[in-house]
């Protein structure tokens, strides 16, 4: 048995969508990156490691995509909800560790933001497409 394809959204239903996923998205990423910086360049006790050192390894992997991110490129999105998954472990380990609860939860809650947002980001991005090559 064959089943019927499911009809797609409207364009007028699916474009507001787009930009708020799309912002959100670029929110969560952009808390991330900042987090980040602010806490392992100022903050953190990194018992006489380069700061500089520190910083870019864990920013660079996410600098990477910021192109992407900026111009609102679909794939980027999708590839970086794979890498996000890192820093989302990272953060549920950090929370574990007594004293860095807030920067645990702030990372943990920014790569959650920023997986939902671009999941649905992409998925109306691609139905977005796929409609406007239906359409006459």
């Amino acid at each position: 048995m064959s089943r019927a394809d499911k009809p797609l959204p409207p364009l007028d239903f699916l474009l507001p969508r787009i930009r708020v996923s799309r912002a959100l998205a670029a929110l969560g990423y952009f808390v991330l990156l900042t987090c980040l910086f602010i806490y392992n360049a100022f903050i953190a006790d990194l018992h006489g490691a380069n700061p500089v050192v520190i910083v870019s390894v864990l920013l660079i992997p996410l600098l990477i995509f910021l192109p992407g991110i900026l111009t609102g490129h679909v794939r980027t999105h999708a590839w970086l909800c794979f890498a996000i998954n890192l820093y989302f472990i990272y953060g549920v380990q950090t929370t574990f560790v007594p004293g860095k609860l807030l920067y645990g939860s702030v990372l943990v809650g920014s790569t959650v933001l920023y997986f939902i947002a671009a999941l649905v980001y992409v998925r109306w991005s691609y139905q977005a497409q796929r409609v406007r090559a239906t359409s006459p």
